[in-house]
């Protein structure tokens, strides 16, 4: 099966994370040719991959959102809408409801789409929907900048496939949304966190979106999301609550799945016990970015260290997502004076678990984090934030297994400090939470098991043809 992925800022470019997943799974699937349609921030990332493309890998589509650049096509007229077309067009701008099969047929080309931006007709519809309270400059602006990377987006021409897999809804969800309605051919959505929820965390917190248009930023991308979930044959989560938000946010039940993440249970397992050496050592697996909150975890860290001097921190995960953030990271590293905090870099997982005593995982948001599954699989117990389904990977859903690991609020450096303590300074409640999480990986998250189930999914949903007609 020909097997096109749509990837927002993530794989190629990102290491880490949901991009090692799909490595993984790709390289799990040799009887399947993937190609991968790539959504980026910036064109300087072009052809600088973080990983090298696994051989049944046929190609690469790139787009970059920093080639929106109005002055790169001229304005001219745009075809007087028909009465379907613009109310399509209105309930778009409203971040409502649109008729989606209208809009990818209206907006079928690049160039044509900026010059509606131009045109006579977007400022008539952008008047005629602009609140009377609102002035009508800002929301003129504020209405093209949200629309320009969509529009931009869904000119482009998909990539041939059998079938289309988004591994996120946003703009990856609608040009699978899109490819499916142009091609006729299947599309699959996995979320492996809630994309929709991240984004309005993000919205509400930054200075960025001026407050009066924060409503709007944020029910754009519930918009995409319940595209998405409307054209998808199958959309799965990673677990059970997530699954259930799905459906609050607008997925028909009959749609949803549950497939757990997996991780190589044999490679894992087979990491022997750190030796005793008189440290005892941490070790974080994170992409050094704010949604991993780093700063909490070296603060709670400086706390560590003061009652045991004999404590160290690796932080393991690339550093060049977010420079700023990590300088940031390494001032605060500074001020604090914490000799005993290492920022490794991109490291081999596998070979640094081999000395650690236990893991730590501080993000305020998350989904089934497979760094977690990995310190599991290797017999580490792990100290994690009450996010995403972390509580359910380290106690479990009655299994019988027993606590994996901690638990502690997120952002929360004195619970988080004590968590450390306590593992630290217990060798055995280290040994059997340890053996706890392998138990629960082998009878669980095991990578075979995931693989078969996503092989099924995409089998079953090109035997359906659930893409219909094309548009």
């Amino acid at each position: 099966m020909r097997i096109c992925v749509i990837c927002e800022g993530s794989y190629p470019f990102v290491a880490g994370g949901v991009s090692t997943w799909l490595q993984e799974m790709m390289m799990a699937m040799p009887g399947h040719a993937f190609s991968i349609w790539a959504i980026g921030a910036q064109r300087r990332q072009k052809g600088r991959y973080a990983y090298e493309l696994p051989k049944n890998v046929e190609g690469v589509k790139e787009v970059y959102l920093d080639e929106m650049r109005f002055g790169r096509f001229r304005p001219g007229r745009f075809p007087k809408l028909s009465p379907g077309e613009e109310a399509a067009v209105r309930e778009l701008l409203q971040c409502r409801a649109p008729d989606w099969a209208v809009v990818f047929r209206l907006f079928f080309d690049r160039k044509r789409n900026l010059r509606f931006l131009h045109s006579e007709e977007f400022l008539r519809l952008a008047q005629g929907i602009c609140e009377p309270h609102a002035g009508f400059g800002d929301f003129f602006w504020t209405v093209r900048s949200m629309f320009l990377p969509l529009l931009y987006l869904i000119g482009d021409d998909p990539p041939e496939a059998d079938l289309y897999y988004a591994i996120s809804t946003g703009y990856a969800g609608v040009l699978g949304s899109m490819a499916s309605l142009r091609t006729g051919k299947p599309f699959v959505l996995t979320e492996h966190g809630i994309y929709t929820r991240e984004r309005e965390e993000e919205i509400l917190q930054t200075n960025w979106v001026p407050p009066n248009d924060k409503d709007l930023w944020i029910g754009m991308f519930y918009m995409f999301t319940r595209c998405a979930y409307m054209h998808a044959a199958r959309v799965t989560a990673l677990f059970q609550r997530a699954s259930m938000i799905q459906r609050e946010i607008g997925c028909p039940p009959e749609k949803c799945a549950v497939v757990p993440n997996g991780v190589d249970y044999a490679r894992f397992s087979t990491i022997p016990p750190k030796a005793d050496d008189g440290f005892v050592d941490i070790g974080a697996i994170v992409r050094l970015v704010p949604i991993k909150d780093i700063k909490t975890m070296l603060y709670a860290f400086a706390i560590v260290s003061a009652e045991m001097p004999n404590a160290r921190l690796h932080v393991m995960g690339p550093t060049d997502e977010d420079a700023e953030y990590f300088e940031e990271c390494e001032q605060l590293r500074a001020d604090l004076g914490l000799d005993g905090v290492r920022f490794t870099g991109r490291v081999d997982v596998r070979a640094q678990l081999a000395r650690i005593d236990f893991t730590l995982l501080t993000s305020i948001s998350e989904g089934q984090p497979l760094a977690v599954l990995e310190s599991m699989a290797a017999g580490r117990p792990a100290v994690t934030t009450d996010v995403g389904s972390c509580r359910e990977l380290l106690m479990g859903a009655g299994d019988g297994f027993g606590p994996a690991g901690i638990c502690v609020p997120a952002m929360h450096q004195s619970a988080l400090a004590e968590a450390m303590l306590l593992l630290c300074t217990d060798a055995k409640l280290r040994r059997r939470m340890g053996e706890a999480g392998r138990k629960r990986v082998f009878a669980h998250y095991r990578h075979d098991a995931m693989v078969e189930r996503y092989d099924g999914i995409f089998a079953e949903a090109r035997g359906d043809r659930h893409g219909g007609n094309r548009i």
